[in-house]
């Protein structure tokens, strides 16, 4: 096996990993490693190059850095992804593969935990531990603990923004009801909001739809349903510049990781009038729970903590309203100075 780290900065490093007996091809990323050892999910699909790869992780790398800086974790920011179609890998080739990826973060020695992402599973986590890596998300599924802490961070969203003190009656579009979006149309539907969803998989869309009383729509049309929540809960960078015009919500705060396109759509949204949760903030109920057992959290400090995202987002609307900013900008500073603190 060959892995070749390539440091464009000197506090940042990329990891290529390469193991032919396999057919590995991956990429971890390490950020800021201030607050501790880099912790970030392993993502797979397959990228245009390896220079494709290496953006996506570094980019996810940075953001986890935030994540867990927001939430007051002991972790730095960290990805890893891994250039494979995962739906078409089973059996013992997928086992072979991740016992490759196992060795490999073996290797650094701690300064990496992995989790699960997209496309990839508890299972693939306990190949990777069996390996003598730290592994989080091996034995317990993280999903309904993110979609409560976007439920609260929605929530916090739509009563600091909207004026309101729930979501009863709220209009909530949510892009992709796997585990983590189904959960999450589930809160909102049992606290009287109204939803719309759409996933790949039209029947599973219909199914929740079905359950919930709310309504199915294509994928194609979701992201600019008329709402006033829109939740992207699935693939990432799904508001780009031109999108951004034909939005008709007032409110973003959804699961999925990396929504925005492009660091300036952040701006664009707020000069349309609509604010955008950051992913990194809302989504961070997963690392929380990854922690809490880690650690040995009661499940009442457990949910404390998780529901504590909303106290969050409620603050930074405040500081953003304060210095006429977004909340991305309250956010990333909050961040800043929980990682200068550290080193102070």
């Amino acid at each position: 096996m060959d892995a070749t780290p390539h440091a464009p900065y000197p506090s940042r490093q990329a990891i290529t990993v390469s193991d032919p007996d396999s057919g590995l091809e991956a990429v971890i990323a390490l950020d800021d490693l201030t607050l501790g050892p880099g912790f970030g999910g392993v993502r797979m699909r397959r990228y245009a190059s390896q220079a494709a790869a290496v953006e996506e992780a570094e980019r996810l790398a940075h953001a986890m850095t935030f994540k867990h800086a927001l939430a007051e974790l002991p972790y730095g920011g960290a990805k890893s992804v891994i250039n494979a179609d995962g739906s078409s890998l089973h059996g013992e080739a997928r086992t072979r593969l991740f016992e490759a990826f196992g060795d490999a973060v073996a290797g650094l020695e701690g300064r990496y935990i992995p989790g699960v992402d997209m496309a990839t599973t508890l299972a693939d986590m306990a190949v990777v531990r069996s390996r003598g890596a730290r592994v989080y998300c091996a034995d317990a599924d993280p999903s309904p603990w993110t979609a409560r802490g976007v439920h609260a961070a929605m929530r916090a969203g739509v009563q600091g923004l909207l004026g309101t003190s729930g979501l009863d009656g709220v209009r909530v579009a949510i892009q992709g009801v796997g585990s983590v979006g189904a959960e999450l149309a589930r809160l909102v539907a049992e606290e009287g909001g109204h939803v719309v969803v759409a996933d790949v998989d039209p029947t599973r869309a219909e199914g929740v739809a079905e359950r919930l009383g709310g309504r199915a729509v294509d994928v194609a049309d979701i992201v600019t349903t008329d709402c006033d929540v829109f939740a992207p809960s699935a693939v990432a960078r799904v508001v780009t510049a031109d999108i951004v015009p034909h939005l008709r919500c007032r409110l973003i705060a959804g699961a999925a990781n990396d929504t925005l396109d492009a660091d300036d759509i952040d701006a664009a949204l707020l000069a349309r009038g609509i604010t955008f949760v950051p992913d990194f903030v809302a989504n961070a109920g997963g690392v929380i729970h990854e922690h809490a057992r880690a650690t040995g959290w009661s499940e009442e400090q457990l949910t404390d903590a998780v529901d504590a995202i909303g106290d969050r987002v409620l603050d930074l609307v405040g500081e953003a309203t304060e210095h006429e900013g977004s909340l991305v900008e309250a956010a990333l500073a909050r961040g800043r100075r929980r990682l200068a603190d550290a080193t102070a």
